[in-house]
């Protein structure tokens, strides 16, 4: 963070704070396709780097041990070489997402050659997965070097997957000011503001004037990125407002900050959760936002490329939390480690399959007098677990963006059964008619159709009230509303829908 600007005398004013200069310059994005481009020719490369290397052992066997080694790295050397140049041009983010994407001896092969003032801005952007087995693959004195090219708030990001020596090591080289925002960044819960916070902003004093403000901008080889206002502060470092860089700009110059600043600023607290800033940051449309400690002093700043990354781990937890999966998982990992990620659920699921199965066994002796009744169980179930999942999503979603509230609960709660008594009536008409139409020839083809109607009715009523009771239920146990979800909504629908149905059967077919 940079020291905030004060007035002092023009001849001996000396540029305050530390300008941004030896920041990272990467390399630009083209386009949104330009990732998929590149992972197809590097597949491409790593192909031909492949046959070339077997037609070079292929070739080398009549050789030397020494003199077969130097014809195959001199044959595959070109081919090296163009991968290591596709590689250079690339910006971190896609080098990631080709990492991600590409079997672990191929990734290993393509990590070695990404240039190595490169890994630290790499290793922040792949997946925890994978930042696992890179880290694995590169010794002692690589992973320093790494870690030494990475600001405060990506070394604190980067730090718990790293070996604590080198941490050390890394923090030994930082500022005294690096170190505590180093240890602060650490501190924080995982999922709060501040552990997503950035340290690198701007900040002046509201009794200069944008004359002043715009010759101590100048000084900057480049603002920090995502810079859209500069932060008014106190001598004490207390948030006073925020100068946006439209209001610089358009104001006169010899106008004072505090007559311009912004002063209803949104600031967030360190220790605010990720997923509610991002809440603010959507609705209010911002580019960053100040965050403040308990006595209001600024001590770092959120900016919107954070906030896009914690939308996009908020979605990506929720669809692996809805399927059952425990952790992110790498998308070659040991078969091994990928069968036990996904044990917990599919045991779950094998357990409300067979309760399911005892369900219909108890009414064996209906399905034997009336057999139409097997053939249309499943449509009792379908339809029910499919609308049940359409009442999970909005509520899911809904408890995501803080929308229910204990004051709307109940009345969200009438409604979605209201909704669920409707379809029921819609839906169990058309399906009990088809169900007449079907069995009409059969004593029982009047009957029939009421059963399948009067059964999906209370299905759908019991799926709305299982897919808005789990979340409710998981969210009030602070677990992740999302997780499991869907499994057990599937049980309830299953398991209840075959009860519901055979069990009308039973009544009327005595």
């Amino acid at each position: 963070m940079t020291e905030p600007l004060h007035p002092i005398p023009e001849t001996d004013r000396e540029p305050v704070g530390m300008a941004p200069d030896g920041r990272r310059e990467s390399t630009v994005p083209r386009d949104p396709e330009d990732a998929q481009r590149a992972l197809a020719e590097v597949e491409d490369l790593l192909r031909r780097y492949e046959i070339v290397r077997e037609q070079a052992r292929h070739e080398g066997e009549s050789l030397d041990p020494e003199r077969q080694m130097l014809v195959e790295q001199v044959a595959v050397a070109q081919h090296l070489a163009h991968l290591r140049a596709r590689l250079d041009h690339l910006h971190p983010a896609d080098v990631a997402y080709i990492l991600e994407a590409l079997p672990r001896d191929q990734r290993l092969v393509v990590w070695d050659l990404v240039k190595a003032e490169r890994d630290g801005e790499i290793l922040v952007e792949v997946s925890d997965s994978v930042r696992e087995t890179l880290i694995a693959s590169m010794d002692r004195d690589e992973l320093v070097a790494a870690a030494g090219t990475l600001d405060t708030d990506e070394l604190a990001e980067l730090a718990e997957d790293l070996p604590n020596d080198v941490v050390e090591q890394v923090r030994r080289t930082l500022t005294p000011e690096e170190r505590e925002q180093l240890r602060a960044a650490m501190s924080y819960p995982e999922e709060s503001v501040g552990a997503r916070m950035d340290f690198d902003l701007v900040t002046v004093r509201e009794d200069v004037t944008l004359e002043v403000v715009l010759r101590y901008l100048r000084r900057f080889d480049a603002l920090p990125d995502h810079t859209d206002q500069v932060f008014v502060v106190d001598r004490h470092d207390v948030l006073k407002g925020a100068l946006p860089l439209d209001r610089l700009l358009i104001n006169e110059p010899d106008a004072l900050v505090e007559d311009v600043m912004k002063r209803d600023v949104l600031s967030l607290q360190a220790l605010d959760e990720a997923e509610e800033a991002a809440q603010a940051f959507e609705r209010y449309d911002l580019i960053s936002s100040p965050v403040v400690d308990v006595r209001g002093r600024l001590i770092g700043r959120l900016t919107v490329d954070e906030v896009v990354d914690v939308i996009r781990e908020q979605g990506e937890s929720e669809v692996l939390s809805a399927a059952g999966l425990r952790d992110e998982e790498d998308l070659f990992a040991s078969i091994w480690n990928s069968a036990k990620n996904r044990w917990l659920w599919l045991a779950v699921n094998l357990g409300t399959a067979f309760f399911a199965s005892r369900v219909i066994g108890a009414f064996e002796g209906t399905i034997e007098r009336v057999v139409a009744l097997a053939a249309l169980m499943p449509i009792v179930a379908g339809i029910a677990g499919n609308s049940g999942n359409q009442t999970m999503t909005l509520f899911i979603r809904s408890l995501a963006l803080g929308q229910v509230t204990p004051g709307n609960a109940q009345r969200l709660v009438r409604k979605e059964l209201l909704i669920a008594l409707l379809n029921g009536l819609v839906w169990g008409s058309i399906a009990g008619t088809f169900a007449w139409l079907l069995y009409r020839d059969t004593p029982q083809g009047v009957t029939l159709g009421l059963v399948m109607m009067l059964a999906m009715i209370l299905n759908l009523l019991l799926a709305a009230i299982v897919a808005m009771g789990v979340p409710l239920l998981l969210e009030r146990m602070n677990r992740d509303p999302a997780m499991g979800s869907s499994v057990l909504l599937t049980f309830s629908t299953d398991s209840m829908g075959f009860f519901i149905f055979l069990g009308l059967a039973t009544l009327f077919f005595r």
